[in-house]
């Protein structure tokens, strides 16, 4: 359980911050780069929750913004273990593999795309859209990570599909695909 007195600590004054086992790294590392862009991305889907407010699927973006938070501690945990334990968050396949079924059931109803979309259509879409391109920046950072440590497998999973669910999200949300932004090349190179 967390319990928090005091938000500041005055510890990272130095430039540095805390991890999981104690160690301390300087807040432009690249695994705090990685915590930093899931954290990001984490609040793009808080403001993706409020413009679902009532919809049927705004329970799923608080599924998946707790599982960002788990992903935050396994990224603030380094090692090589990647098992979780009772004291240890670690992200397991089952978490994307939510998200797998999850997408399944969303394309049922979706025409194939024969465009690409620009990002948008209705509000709640567009913000989706931006959670997933902060996704992304996520990944990327977690990838770079791994190329220096250790990152497990299953968060890098996940994260690379929560970027693909919350952008067939957003085309169910736009009318089942039918509001949504369609790219023309070039279109505006003669006028």
């Amino acid at each position: 359980m967390v319990k928090l007195n005091k938000i500041y600590t005055r510890t990272g004054d130095d430039g540095s911050t805390g991890l999981v086992d104690g160690s301390r790294r300087a807040k432009h590392d690249a695994r705090m780069e990685a915590i930093g862009a899931v954290d990001e991305a984490n609040s793009a889907l808080g403001l993706a929750a409020v413009a679902l407010t009532g919809n049927a699927h705004a329970a799923a973006i608080t599924r998946i913004q707790n599982d960002m938070f788990d992903l935050g501690a396994d990224l603030a945990t380094p090692g090589e273990d990647f098992a979780p334990t009772p004291m240890t968050l670690r992200i397991v396949a089952e978490q994307a593999e939510w998200l797998e079924a999850a997408m399944d059931v969303l394309n049922e109803d979706l025409a194939p795309l024969t465009s690409f979309i620009l990002p948008g259509g209705s509000e709640a879409a567009a913000r989706l859209h931006v959670a997933r391109a902060a996704v992304r920046r996520a990944e990327r950072a977690m990838v770079a990570l791994a190329a220096a440590e250790a990152v497990n497998l299953a968060a890098l999973a996940f994260v690379n599909r929560l970027s693909d669910y919350l952008f067939v999200l957003a085309r169910a949300i736009n009318a089942q695909g039918v509001g949504d932004v369609l790219w023309v090349p070039g279109a505006s190179r003669n006028g």
